[in-house]
């Protein structure tokens, strides 16, 4: 769901340009419209593809939070069929970076969400979300109570802090000692900059965050850590943020529209608790995808796109 601060990470090179991702590129560049919304805070990004295609528009909700839309570019494939709305969030990518922290919470992300879709006139949209734009996805349903949503897709979701944190704590069971004690001698102490605490966490997440070596380009656009350690913590397994506490499992049943659920078979966010989640909204799907972690859409590019395409041709067909 989340995104380091360390840049050990960084060491991703551009070679995967062309190995992973570049093909999706190799295609005809379709025409887009960037520009700036006004929201609670501030003004943030966007840019729309595919405008003047006959299908319902698609809105990415991008992770983090204090991340970037680059992630979900892949997405830009579907707009030979629909619009394809990409923002950045307030306080991440292009976007305003307001200081004030009272505008850090799920409250009001929901707001920008619903200002971004009046300001772009989108009166009927699909939503899709990844890891903490799952869970903003949610509390929009649940909270704004919006009118002309057709579906959510929800990718590598969260609607548990605390059952994410019993997935990754899980996932630690199985390094070695060694790296388990490093993981939670740092967090008793409080202690996240030591090498070997980085060196542990920078497995755990080529094993769960992303299996591509050496990682793409879009995870090096450097994240708003004021707002990703306000919101969540200090690392992907202490949540002391404004998002600890969150939970909206007793409620999404109320979520009527179609949903898709997508995760790797790694991913961060399990196969078992992506079913979990599912299992609360009835008539719901899920896509596992194999050889794939947290961020599936980048790891297998192809497939996310078939998958996502599939249910919104299946959605509309309805």
């Amino acid at each position: 769901m989340r995104f380091r601060q360390k840049g050990s990470f960084v060491a991703a090179g551009f070679a995967i340009l062309l190995l992973g991702l570049g093909f999706m590129f190799s295609q005809e560049k379709v025409a887009a419209r960037e520009g700036f919304v006004q929201v609670p805070g501030g003004k943030v990004w966007y840019r729309i593809s595919g405008e003047g295609t006959s299908g319902t528009p698609l809105i990415a909700l991008h992770g983090g939070p204090g991340a970037d839309h680059s992630c979900l570019a892949v997405l830009e494939q579907l707009s030979d069929e629909r619009p394809v709305v990409l923002y950045d969030q307030l306080g991440g990518g292009k976007s305003d970076r307001p200081k004030d922290k009272s505008l850090w919470t799920v409250e009001r992300f929901v707001k920008e969400l619903a200002a971004v879709r009046a300001g772009l006139q989108l009166n009927q949209a699909h939503i899709l979300g990844h890891s903490w734009g799952t869970m903003l996805a949610a509390e929009y349903m649940l909270t704004a109570r919006p009118s002309g949503v057709r579906s959510l897709i929800l990718s590598g979701p969260c609607f548990s802090s605390q059952k994410w944190i019993a997935d990754q704590r899980a996932y630690l069971k199985q390094f070695p000692e060694a790296a388990q004690k490093i993981v939670n001698d740092a967090e008793a102490a409080g202690k996240y900059d030591s090498p070997a605490y980085q060196k542990a966490v920078d497995e755990f997440y080529r094993r769960h965050f992303c299996r591509i070596d050496p990682w793409p380009v879009c995870l090096k656009n450097p994240v708003n850590m004021d707002v990703y350690g306000y919101m969540w913590g200090p690392s992907e397994f202490t949540a002391i943020g404004t998002l600890k506490d969150f939970d909206c499992t007793a409620r999404v049943h109320e979520i009527k529209a179609p949903v898709l659920f997508t995760c790797g078979r790694y991913d961060e966010a399990s196969p078992q608790t992506t079913a979990y989640y599912q299992s609360l909204i009835p008539g719901s799907k899920m896509v596992v995808i194999d050889d794939a972690s947290h961020m599936h859409m980048t790891e297998r590019p192809a497939e996310y796109v078939r998958v996502v395409r599939e249910f919104l041709r299946e959605v509309e067909r309805k």
